[in-house]
């Protein structure tokens, strides 16, 4: 039996996971939470299973006696973590999947983070897949499931996870609730978790679906107006295209109509405006897109991929007199490409790099895809590659290859 916790003293940490069907995989990923670095006392661990069949309950129990144990009589997906955090005792809770896990000594630096600055909500751990890429949200203050510590008391104002999401961005409506709330989002380098990315229970359709209807439901409750239908309507395009080109039209289409409906009828609740610029940086875009352009004597400029952003990038180019003459996409340009967004075509890198000119904006607000766009349109093109957001070589904001 590993672990020797016990429920006597209040712990410092409480790891939060929900599980459906995979085991060994949790199994695999306790014994790493256990080899976390702290001491037995100063952490416990919570899983919710949510009516696994393949024996989970029995097997942690066995191997894992001082885990927490939620048996649920239905699958409640990663939401149902709000079952763990309401019996959670941490001064700092830690989300994870059921097969990501913490790397030793991660918890601690985390630890001395939240002490270091009270206005810390989240720190957002720095995720590894098993093929050594990373990845993260598509926006720089959002959580992510697999991988986030919390001071307890903010996540607990802020309200835990949507309980009507199941899966899908229900990390973005806990991430707006605390920004609204003042609650610092972060992400830091020094923290790591390792993301095997399990496939079972990995099911395209229904992340097509649920993209779709949830992502349209986070605009419509909670972003400001002007902004919820404008977000609404690139956020559900962007989800149709990619669902086209992944097969999955009917999925998306299910899932936006369950979107509209449930939209129209749940509770507004928007978030101040300086809460959505933090989040959206519609502003911070323009700005930087403006500095960019006049530094560089830029008038037409090629965009680098449909990022998730992509709105605040094509008002930006259009308030500073840009001309934006594609988007480039490895993903959805090509052969059977749907074509365009919003009247700008879609190209594979190849097409794109045919096109005439003065430089290429990463438009993509991820850090790690932006990174990743960053240098591979460096090993390209002998034209300037920005990167908005990227810190410039020199320590400054703009970083740019010419």
């Amino acid at each position: 039996m590993s672990g020797t916790q016990t429920r006597g003293t209040c712990p410092r940490v409480s790891f939060l996971i929900a599980t459906y069907d995979r085991r060994e995989v949790l199994l695999h990923t306790l014994e790493k939470v256990f080899a976390c670095g702290l001491a037995a006392e100063e952490f416990e661990v919570l899983v919710v299973d949510n009516a696994s069949s393949d024996g989970t309950v029995e097997a942690v129990r066995e191997r894992f006696g001082t885990v927490i144990l939620l048996p649920q009589a239905c699958n409640r997906g990663p939401c149902a973590k709000n079952l763990a955090l309401a019996a959670a005792r941490g001064e700092f809770v830690v989300f994870l999947d059921d097969d990501s896990f913490p790397e030793p000594r991660s918890v601690t630096r985390m630890i001395a983070h939240f002490h270091g600055d009270q206005s810390l909500g989240a720190a957002v751990f720095t995720v590894t897949l098993p093929d050594g890429s990373r990845e993260c949200s598509a926006y720089p203050d959002v959580c992510i499931g697999c991988g986030t510590g919390f001071r307890r008391r903010a996540v607990m104002e802020a309200g835990g996870l949507p309980d009507d999401f199941f899966m899908a961005a229900e990390e973005y409506d806990l991430s707006l609730r605390l920004l609204d709330a003042g609650w610092k989002v972060r992400a830091f380098d020094d923290l790591h978790v390792t993301h095997l990315k399990t496939p079972a229970s990995r099911f395209p359709k229904r992340i097509a679906r649920l993209d779709a209807r949830n992502n349209l439901m986070l605009a419509m409750r909670y972003f400001p107006e002007p902004w919820r239908l404008p977000y609404a309507r690139e956020w559900l395009e962007r989800y149709r295209l990619m669902a086209a080109a992944n097969g999955n039209r009917a999925a998306f289409w299910a899932g936006a109509a369950e979107g509209v409906f449930r939209g129209m009828t749940l509770e507004r609740r928007p978030i101040s405006a300086s809460a959505f610029e933090q989040f959206a940086r519609v502003r911070e875009t323009e700005r930087r897109m403006r500095d960019a352009a006049a530094g560089m004597s830029l008038r037409r400029v090629l965009f680098v991929d449909l990022g998730k952003n992509i709105l605040a990038y094509r008002l930006a180019a259009r308030n500073c007199g840009l001309n934006v003459v594609a988007i480039a996409d490895a993903r959805l340009g090509g052969p059977g490409a749907p074509g365009s967004f919003r009247g700008v075509p879609i190209l594979s890198n190849a097409e794109a790099l045919r096109l005439v000119f003065d430089a290429a904006v990463v438009s993509n607000l991820s850090p790690v895809h932006a990174a990743r766009r960053l240098a591979t349109w460096r090993g390209l093109t002998d034209r300037p590659v920005i990167d908005l957001f990227a810190p410039r070589q020199g320590g400054g904001e703009l970083a740019a290859a010419a």
